[in-house]
């Protein structure tokens, strides 16, 4: 009995030392203050809200729009492929905001639903072509549809950023009820006028810009366009994104209570010796 209660207690006293080894390190690591930290969790979506309203109408067929610089496999890329680009490009920048994309030609739809998730805005705006709401251009459909797609939106700040290279000739709905509704709602009108002076109406892309505490562009490259755009983004620049904006998940507590339940385990074994 003497003998098995020696080598009980060397054993106790080997796992002790071993204890208080970890007691130590977890002390060690709880000082340190470990962290996770999460640059893109669901919990940083609180940017702005804005829809981009696209021109799809013939005329955004045509190409030569920057003959120098937007060729795709030996083919001069069309106005509407351009667009859709670039607004890819603009759509990922957009880093802390909600996107949404609306289609116009005879009539409006909504391509995508204002979403966090740039991935799949960007994705369906690939799959859109030229046409697919016909021939013309309803200025006032577009912006009555956009205003609509933000039906469900509760951010403070909502924008439309409509490009056309046309005149308003169709719809059922006139650039002016269509401001109208826009303005009720508080929403920015950003207008970019695209292709050569004087192929858009630009005194009314003007006046719905101005209504709406917008502003008006024009673009008569490719690369204009992404200045256009570059421009918007500077000018609708999110707070958030403007500093770094963390989501920091503190993980001391947990080797702290771990260092303070093997204690508590070393004093309740040195009551009962």
């Amino acid at each position: 009995m003497h003998l098995q209660f020696l080598r009980a207690s060397r054993n106790f006293v080997k796992l002790e030392w071993i204890i208080k080894v970890l007691i130590f390190v977890l002390l060690c690591i709880a000082l340190s203050s470990p962290i996770v930290i999460d640059k893109l969790n669901p919990l940083n979506r609180h940017g702005k809200d804005i829809v981009l309203a696209i021109d799809a109408s013939g005329s955004m067929n045509s190409s030569g729009f920057d003959e120098e610089n937007e060729v795709s496999a030996g083919e001069r890329l069309s106005r509407f492929e351009i667009a859709k680009k670039i607004a890819q490009e603009f759509i990922h920048k957009r880093v802390s905001d909600n996107v949404g994309v609306v289609m116009y030609g005879d009539f409006a739809f909504i391509a995508s639903p204002i979403t966090y998730e740039k991935t799949i805005v960007t994705d369906m705006l690939g799959y859109l072509n030229q046409g697919m709401a016909g021939q013309n251009t309803a200025i006032g459909e577009a912006i009555s549809m956009s205003v609509r797609a933000f039906q469900s939106s509760r951010s403070k700040t909502k924008v439309i950023v409509l490009l056309t290279d046309g005149e308003h000739n169709s719809g059922n709905i006139s650039p002016k009820d269509a401001i109208e509704l826009a303005k009720d709602q508080s929403i920015k009108i950003y207008t970019i006028a695209m292709g050569a002076k004087g192929e858009a109406d630009e005194e009314l892309l003007k006046k719905i810009a101005d209504d709406s505490k917008g502003e008006f562009f024009r673009a008569d490259t490719a690369k204009e366009l992404r200045e256009v755009y570059s421009r918007i983004d500077s000018l609708e620049s999110s707070k958030i994104k403007s500093r770094e904006y963390l989501l920091k998940d503190y993980y001391y507590d947990l080797f702290l209570f771990g260092a303070l339940g093997l204690l508590l385990f070393l004093l309740y074994r040195e009551i009962r010796r």
